[in-house]
């Protein structure tokens, strides 16, 4: 396990760095930031003075190694275009983010694990097949256009929802939260939904193709056999050992959920770190475009690893694999 562990937290180290190398090299392309920092009466001494106090006048490689060494410490530099430290703008965004994206992982998790086991128990029934039918809208229809149909339908006809903005939020700590509040309650129905609603729709349809292939396996039918109920079977065997392949494909849906937040947040103006990504884009903000693909990545290989750590203490045909390739 050790060996195994070591082995994976190398693994991660590395893709990081190669993230790192590919989005700082990126960067070089979307334009100069000097152009938007400077007006229109700059200088040519001015350019070459900001270059200076920005370090943009240095060789590729050293930009990179300061850029390494200064984030392994949390220090991602100052915004170019609102001038203060990029983390401090990173932890003001980071609670919307990671509340979105905690309610639609429950949300795709919940509805995914159990509409797939209904659609498996019930393949042959008329609620499952109507599940299965509805369901190619979650995989067929873009975000943005769930979206906007959400909105037009729960705020703009029915006035039930709103469509834009987190709501009012209060501050617990350094964490300000919208799950205290009536109308921050309301805010992120909508885009959890949205964000969520593809990752459901493929979470219910591996648990349903699993536990459908586990059905079929020999013990199913010898547990029928012995005369077990169909409660204890489904939720009992056949469940258990159909959660072993779904996890991995889970937790990088869960990963998948933070990362393709920008265009949730983008449509319903979600004051997370997407938006701020976005409009960094905009304004070539560098360091905070930096920052926030280190940030996913980071989050990314670590969900990854702890995917890969527990699908190996779950699964022991994994260590005995493993055990017999160094014996």
């Amino acid at each position: 396990m050790l060996a195994f562990t070591l082995q994976r937290v190398f693994q991660s180290i590395v893709v990081l760095l190669v993230v790192g190398l590919v989005a700082f090299s990126m960067f070089r392309f979307v334009g100069d930031p000097i152009d938007n920092m400077l007006g229109q009466e700059r200088t040519d001494a001015d350019i070459e003075r900001l270059r200076g106090e920005l370090g943009l006048d240095q060789p590729f490689p050293i930009q990179y190694g300061k850029f390494l060494k200064n984030a392994v410490q949390g220090n991602f530099g100052i915004s170019y275009r609102q001038a203060r430290p990029v983390s401090t703008i990173l932890a003001e965004r980071a609670p919307a983010t990671l509340e979105l994206a905690a309610v639609s992982g429950l949300f795709a998790i919940f509805f995914g694990v159990g509409l797939g086991v209904f659609t498996a128990i019930r393949r042959d029934g008329f609620a499952a097949n109507a599940i299965m039918t509805i369901s190619l809208l979650g995989v067929s229809l873009p975000t943005f256009l769930i979206g906007i149909l959400l909105i037009y339908v729960f705020a703009v006809e029915l006035g039930w929802l709103p469509s834009f903005g987190r709501g009012d939020t209060v501050k617990i700590g350094g964490w300000s939260t919208g799950f205290l509040t009536a109308s921050g309650l309301k805010a992120i129905i909508l885009p959890a939904i949205t964000l969520g609603l593809y990752q459901m729709t493929l979470i219910m349809r591996l648990v349903r193709s699993e536990m459908l292939e586990v059905l079929r396996a020999d013990y199913i039918r010898f547990a029928r056999a012995r005369g077990l109920k169909e409660r204890a079977i489904n939720f009992r065997h056949a469940l258990k050992n159909t959660l072993v392949p779904v996890i991995t494909v889970t937790g990088l849906q869960l990963g998948a959920i933070i990362a393709f937040a920008i265009i949730t947040e983008t449509v319903f103006q979600w004051p997370g770190v997407g938006l701020l990504f976005i409009n960094a884009i905009q304004f070539v903000d560098i360091p905070v475009m930096a920052a926030y693909l280190m940030l996913i990545s980071v989050m990314f290989v670590g969900i990854n690893l702890i995917v890969d750590l527990l699908y190996f203490s779950i699964d022991p045909r994994l260590r005995i694999d493993r055990s017999a390739a160094e014996g």
